[in-house]
């Protein structure tokens, strides 16, 4: 029996994909209503999108509700309230906004949400009058259905064909690419039932085009039954943007060759559309193209492929048609970090094979951006802003321009003048650093970094500031608006006495930076010093502008505004500047948008870092780590990182002479929950610590190693002389020296498993070539794209949808569906009983106890696990690591436990507070 002759005797039985294209409300008129109707103007619009009934994505058009009620109103009752029109609409998109929060809506959802809310506010005949117009309109879909499979069987269905020409539909065609795609999975996908599927889902006037994007969403629709899915769906869709980039008539057994061409004749479209630099052309392009290997688009999930589709692949212009496919992608990149080597070809076929293979990927700048004529590939920059008028308007005018180009931006905001301070020069007060933060946030959110993601940017301020407790209160939502920065990231900058006084339950007292100019340029027992003496003066009244406060209140004030918005972010002076490798060279004053990068920062100096990730599940065993695999990626990873710098555009002066002059990288790592799995290892465990441990020293061993050897053949960074690495002093070397500085025992041990000696005889004799090379990203973006678990986050649920600019992304855990598949428990009872349990598996008796502990989630774990493999990651870091903190409770004693001993631990830095009680705690990051 054919899949048409089946489908006919099931007509009403399986319709996974509906064969209709939908429409938002059955009363909806395109362009009845203006954006700035009275009956939408002033809704809030969280919801972007919404899915229409054939599987699409649209924009969610408010008008469109507004427009469906007015026609259910006129049509009962013969007239319409501007008023009640206006509030129906509204409570209806506050209902859709409550039932789907960040999920996309579908079409009928939508439509339920219409009719309660009609029938809450008591319009039951404008409600019954809505429900019979829905009625007639499926009824009408139903009989269009039942007309179009009669076409399908009697083979009169129509395909407009690329070229525009119309053909019956073929459903061996079809039935071929599914076998294409399932191929490998046929034990667990039955392609005929596949073929049946997206059959149900065809409709009059369909195009090619249109067939494939019908397979691919059938296919996506079933990730949850089966992590095959998720391979076969990135299949289809790579079949369907292999179609887009060749242009022309393509076969599955002619790709290679179709591949290869297309990737010479669109990088020469590249460079004759101004999108890539001529040099690329110099390049022997049939060697290179010689050399992509067309599998490894099948190493990348489906969200990788549809997130490069959307942000990363270059396009033309005019058509919108992609112009590079994933390995012509990744070729270009590595090409653009090639261009400085004398191996150009040689350079770019070893770049290409490391990120290709996705055992490395560079951060989202460089993937953007190399190879182009604005080759804008670092992630961060950080600036210092000074008290000074000219200054700070110049710093905001620098923050629009390297946001424009996709940087990720932290302001050091600590020298602005505290409110109430004189300004000799008007002889009127000062109105404090607020003001301006509140200008820097609005000029954040006027940025779209690069058009492909919002402009990103954190403020510090050190803890001693007069204006710190309002700095605290930036991100309420209650208060007075011209004092709020909702588009900005805030973190507070925290020396260690303040922590001791916290601890002592001692005071605090608060300064104006204009009488304390040194304080924030002071670190250690020098600030200590420096501090009490001001508290002193301050006594004496020698010192204006001051405030006694209590320390743990203000600790406890830090704390409650962070579980209620997310903010400010805890980071940590002391361990930051006692640990850095360039103490020598002036001092670090604030960390970046992230909170990993720990570079000094000045009025002269921008600091700039370029990241890239190592993705550890690409580098183990069953029994440990590859070193030798892993070794060859970072030293390949620390030289395309080190090219970066070189090739750079930098949007202003100050970053390029920092960046030149120290040449700081930020190598780090994502995937080390993959890599417990791998190991068969639960995260909460002393084994996952030991293991955090071992791998972030194997990483730091190889990359010092490659960074010397680098300086070897390059020189060493400016400088370096007087530097730690000068000095003989490693990052391990480190925690002994904050440990007498701050006065207090750091519980961690200090040992490795490496010996490090032929590293240190190397540096010693040719020195390194970066002033930095470790920091530990938050790889929101790039681990979507490597299909790995993000940074050094556990698992955050075992099946959830996954939301990004992209759209939403079913994510099943596959290593926890492959080891109940062994046990033979993989199967719809209990998948139901996983997303009944929010995507935990604890509790679920039928899955023995070991696997519980392994596959336990986020909030399931103590956050002592995450602190604990922090630290003993961090022993080895040059810099830091975006450490997000996981924690199931309102308690504010035990959030004061966590973050206290984060500090004991010698921790820098840490970043978003996730918490499930928390209203304001925000489920996103930045993409690196």
């Amino acid at each position: 029996m054919s899949a048409l002759t089946k489908l006919v005797a099931t007509l009403r039985i399986v319709s996974p994909v509906p064969l209709t294209r939908g429409i938002l409300c059955p009363h909806s008129t395109a362009g009845l209503y203006e954006k700035d109707s009275p009956a939408v103007r002033g809704l809030s619009m969280v919801i972007r999108q919404i899915r229409k009934r054939d599987g699409l994505l649209a924009a969610f058009d408010a008008t469109k509700i507004a427009a469906a009620i007015e026609k259910a109103m006129r049509a009962v009752r013969g007239r319409v309230d501007t008023t009640d029109l206006t509030r129906l609409t509204n409570a209806v998109v506050q209902g859709v906004e409550e039932r789907f929060g960040d999920r996309t809506p579908d079409v009928e959802g939508v439509q339920d949400i219409v009719e309660r809310v009609l029938m809450e506010q008591g319009w039951f005949d404008v409600a019954r009058g809505y429900i019979l117009y829905r009625e007639r309109h499926r009824e009408r879909r139903e009989e269009r259905r039942r007309l179009l499979i009669e076409r399908l069987a009697d083979g009169e269905l129509l395909v407009t064909k690329r070229g525009g020409e119309a053909e019956p539909f073929d459903e061996r065609k079809l039935r071929a690419t599914l076998a294409y795609a399932v191929r490998g999975f046929e034990g667990v996908v039955d392609v005929d039932d596949l073929l049946h599927r997206c059959i149900a889902g065809l409709y009059e006037g369909i195009d090619t085009d249109g067939i494939g994007r019908l397979a691919t969403l059938t296919a996506r629709a079933h990730i949850e039954d089966d992590p095959a899915y998720e391979a076969i769906t990135a299949r289809l869709f790579q079949i369907s943007l292999v179609k887009e980039v060749v242009g022309s008539k393509f076969s599955p057994a002619a790709r290679d060759d179709a591949y290869r061409k297309a990737f010479v004749r669109n990088l020469k479209r590249g460079v004759e559309i101004g999108r890539l630099v001529p040099q690329l052309l110099e390049f022997d392009l049939d060697h290179l193209a010689a050399h992509l290997d067309v599998e490894r688009d099948w190493l990348l999930p489906f969200r990788g492929l549809q997130t490069l589709y959307d942000r990363y692949l270059m396009a033309d212009g005019e058509t919108e048609q992609r112009l590079e496919s994933p390995q012509a992608f990744w070729m270009r990149v590595a090409m653009g970090l090639s261009l400085n080597e004398d191996d150009k070809n040689g350079c770019a076929v070893r770049f290409y094979d490391t990120i290709s293979t996705l055992r490395f990927v560079p951060s989202t700048p460089t993937l953007f951006h190399s190879g182009t004529n604005h080759p804008q590939m670092s992630s961060c920059y950080i600036t210092t802003v000074d008290d000074d008028l000219s200054h700070i308007f110049k710093c905001l005018g620098d923050n629009a321009q390297l946001s424009k180009w996709s940087g990720g931006l932290g302001n050091d905001w600590t020298n602005v003048r505290a409110t109430g301070a004189q300004i000799k020069s008007t002889g009127v007060e000062s109105q404090g650093v607020i003001p301006f933060l509140k200008i820097a946030n609005d000029a954040t959110a006027a940025i779209n970094r690069s058009g492909k993601r919002r402009g990103a940017t954190c403020a510090y301020l050190e803890m001693w500031h007069m204006d710190i407790e309002d700095f605290l209160d930036l991100r309420r939502n209650t208060g007075d608006e011209r004092r709020r920065t909702h588009d900005m990231n805030t973190a507070v900058w925290i020396p260690d006495l303040f922590m001791k006084r916290v601890h002592e339950n001692g005071t605090w007292t608060l300064f104006s930076p204009d009488e304390t100019p040194d304080l924030h340029d002071l670190y250690g027992s020098a600030f200590e010093d420096a501090y009490v003496n001001y508290e002193r003066a301050a006594d004496e009244k020698r010192v204006r502008l001051h405030k006694k406060v209590n320390a743990l209140d203000l600790w406890k004030k830090t704390l409650t505004r962070l579980y209620e918005t997310g903010h400010p972010w805890i980071t940590f002076k002391d361990a930051c500047n006692v640990r850095s490798p360039q103490d020598h060279a002036g001092v670090v004053r604030s960390s970046n948008l992230c909170t990993e990068i720990t570079l000094n920062t000045s009025r002269d100096e921008t600091a700039v870092c370029n990241l890239g990730s190592m993705n550890l599940a690409a580098h183990v065993r069953h029994d440990g780590f590859d070193e030798e695999r892993l070794g060859e990626t970072v030293a390949t990873a620390m030289r395309m990182l080190d090219n970066v710098i070189d090739l750079n555009f930098y949007p202003t002066k100050e970053a390029e002479a920092s960046n030149l002059r120290h040449r700081p990288v930020g190598l780090g790592i994502m995937g080390f929950q993959d890599a417990l799995f791998a190991l068969d290892v639960p995260f909460d465990s002393e084994r996952a610590v030991e293991i955090a441990d071992e791998s972030m020293e194997l990483v730091a061993y190889h990359a010092i190693r490659a960074s010397s050897e680098l300086a070897a053949e390059r020189g060493t960074y400016a400088s370096y002389e007087g530097s730690k690495w000068d000095r003989g002093i490693f990052p391990q070397d480190t925690l002994d020296l904050l440990e007498a500085e701050r006065g207090v025992a750091i519980p961690l041990s200090r040992d490795g498993k490496l010996d490090w000696s032929p590293v240190r005889d190397l540096v010693r004799q040719h020195g390194v070539r970066n002033s930095n090379c470790l920091a530990i990203a938050p790889t929101a973006t790039i681990s979507n794209i490597a299909g790995v678990f993000p940074s050094i986050e556990p698992i955050y649920k075992n099946l959830y949808v996954k939301s990004n600019m992209s759209g939403e992304f079913t994510v099943v855990n596959r290593h926890l569906v492959e080891d109940l598949k062994a046990l033979g428990l993989w199967n719809r009872s209990v998948r139901e009983e996983i997303k009944q349990r929010d995507g935990s598996i604890q509790g679920i008796d039928a899955i023995p106890a070991g696997l519980r502990a392994k596959y336990q989630t986020s909030f399931e774990i103590k956050p002592e696990w995450y602190l604990q493999s922090a630290a003993r990651r961090g022993k080895w870091m040059d810099q830091s690591q975006s450490l997000n903190v996981f924690i199931d409770t309102n308690s504010g004693r035990r959030l004061s436990e966590v973050y206290t001993a984060a500090w004991r631990l010698g921790l820098k830095t840490t970043y978003y507070l996730r918490t499930l009680g928390a209203s304001g705690v925000e489920k996103s990051t930045v993409e690196l």
